[in-house]
């Protein structure tokens, strides 16, 4: 299956601090992995173009989108959130990393790919529809998939988030909505403390013990996302493709290894290539050991590929 990546130089731009753990050097792991994989070589790689400003409004409220331009520093930092700082280039590399979202929508649904990788930050899962948070400014694939249902028509697109932390912004958006499939693992308790209490019929959330290996983690694939794909036949898949659950990870106490990661990406490929025409739309979220993500994320790619 033919898979292009989009990535653009000036997400590296943005940086919270020198030994922020959401850091420039994430993607360069990624791009190192890449070459010492060869996928670099068989992969299309494309520049990622900014998001026009107006299709931000899909999923966030206009006041909190004016607020970020309007505080978008010369210099130093502006802190949105605890965990939400903004330097003078942050709001660019946002800009970047929701186009390419949307620029991988249009290259799927054109034809053009089947399936795109965005390897881009920063990432956008626990942002809400009026507020910064987790690392997270702009919600990239809550974007890509609102564009995609109001651009191309599309009447049922399902999201699946694999981060170690639940995608509480992703939930936010869609809740209530029964044209979008949200589908959550994620360490439970764990940051952002979500995704245990009730919620609407289209939110799929599936907590992990702190213990969870690689047997729980598919067995939760296998039990609740599978059969909910199979119910829900989505028309194109998003996934919020998060490696903190990593064993190598520091960031959680999961314990997943590239197999678990490659052995998702397999199913829900071939789900794709089943119910979606293998329409398949992957955004970087988190993953912060460099070479555990670098190494996942070849995982992930071949996946999509099926190499």
């Amino acid at each position: 299956m033919s898979v292009g990546i989009i990535s653009h130089h000036l997400c590296a731009s943005h940086e919270m601090g020198k030994q922020h753990p959401e850091s420039p050097a994430r993607l360069s792991a990624i791009q190192d992995q890449l070459i010492r994989s060869g996928l670099d070589s068989v992969i299309r790689q494309y520049e990622a173009i900014p998001i026009e400003p107006e299709l931000l409004s899909l999923v966030h409220d206009p006041e909190y989108i004016s607020y970020i331009f309007d505080n978008s520093p010369g210099e130093g930092y502006f802190d949105l959130d605890d965990d939400a700082l903004m330097n003078p280039h942050t709001l660019k590399a946002a800009l970047l990393a929701a186009g390419a979202a949307v620029q991988a929508v249009d290259l799927v649904m054109n034809k053009e790919q089947a399936a795109v990788f965005c390897a881009t930050r920063p990432p956008g899962h626990h942002a809400t529809k009026n507020r910064a948070m987790g690392f997270c400014f702009f919600n990239n694939i809550a974007i890509a998939a609102a564009y995609a249902r109001k651009h191309y028509h599309l009447q049922k697109v399902a999201i699946l988030d694999f981060d170690v932390h639940h995608g509480n912004g992703t939930e936010e958006i869609f809740a209530n909505q029964p044209e979008v499939l949200f589908c959550s693992t994620f360490q439970h308790p764990f940051y952002p403390f979500s995704g245990t209490g009730e919620t609407s019929s289209n939110i799929i959330n599936t907590p992990l013990s702190s213990s969870a290996s690689s047997e729980e983690f598919r067995l939760a694939i296998t039990r609740q996302w599978l059969p909910a794909l199979e119910k829900f036949e989505p028309e194109m898949l998003f996934i919020s493709a998060g490696f903190d659950a990593h064993a190598e990870d520091d960031m959680s106490q999961v314990r997943l290894y590239e197999s678990d990661y490659r052995w998702v990406t397999d199913e829900l490929r071939a789900f794709a290539r089943q119910h979606c025409e293998g329409r398949i739309v992957s955004v970087l979220e988190g993953g912060y050991n460099l070479s555990a993500l670098g190494r996942s994320v070849v995982a992930h790619i071949n996946g999509l590929i099926g190499n």
